[in-house]
């Protein structure tokens, strides 16, 4: 996966001085919404192995960069249009990157992000996906509301992760050629509507941990 195609997860805002989340379209989030089957058309399931989903995570002394390896997936077509899909992301996947020179931390670090404080990996071992609507979007060319760039579509699903649902709504860009989907997003949701509240606290300061996230993916089918 190039670096340019990533997915990032986890973690501030506190005082202006400190690091902040990457710049990025903000998902709007909704309570869930009746998720869209494949009515027609075919389905092409996810390449996994070609697939990472990518997190960066920001604190008042810097930011953790991270993966996650999907499970599986699928995305629905009918003709050229996009009709749907769903993905599973195994939550026992995740791994630092940033830290590889200081092994014990990295390992510290991961330790922590699978436990019960963040994702707690032993009782929910995956999060999932599931696309309740895809609308083509066709942006004015004074129309500065979404940041990234060439957005074809705005996509809506529902994102499970512990034992929380919530739909978010976000902008892609997706392409349909050579019988293969590819899609790619970069937007940040808050953790803290998934119940993932350590060390959200503002009043915490230096021992804050951001509740933005910011999530830039790829995908891409066989």
């Amino acid at each position: 996966m190039r670096t340019s195609s990533r997915i990032w997860f986890i973690l501030p805002l506190a005082a202006a001085a400190c690091q902040q989340a990457p710049k990025a379209d903000k998902a709007a989030v909704s309570e869930p919404q009746a998720v869209l089957t494949q009515a027609s058309g075919h389905t092409l399931p996810l390449d996994t192995t070609a697939c990472i989903l990518f997190w960066i995570g920001t604190k008042p002394t810097g930011e953790h960069k991270g993966s996650f390896r999907f499970r599986d997936g699928e995305i629905f077509v009918n003709d050229s249009t996009i009709t749907g899909g769903n993905f599973t992301i195994n939550i026992a996947s995740l791994r630092n990157l940033d830290l590889n020179k200081q092994p014990d931390m990295q390992q510290q670090l991961e330790e922590e992000l699978r436990g019960a404080n963040f994702f707690d990996a032993g009782q929910f071992p995956t999060a999932k996906f599931e696309v309740t609507e895809v609308t083509p979007y066709h942006p004015a060319a004074s129309d500065e509301s979404v940041l990234l760039k060439d957005a074809t579509h705005m996509i809506r699903g529902n994102l499970t992760m512990k034992n929380a649902t919530k739909n978010i709504t976000f902008p892609a860009k997706i392409v349909y050629e050579k019988g293969k989907v590819k899609a790619a997003a970069n937007f940040n949701i808050d953790r803290t509507q998934w119940g993932m509240t350590y060390r959200a606290d503002k009043s915490l300061q230096d021992k804050l941990i951001n509740s933005v996230v910011n999530i830039q993916f790829e995908l891409i089918t066989k």
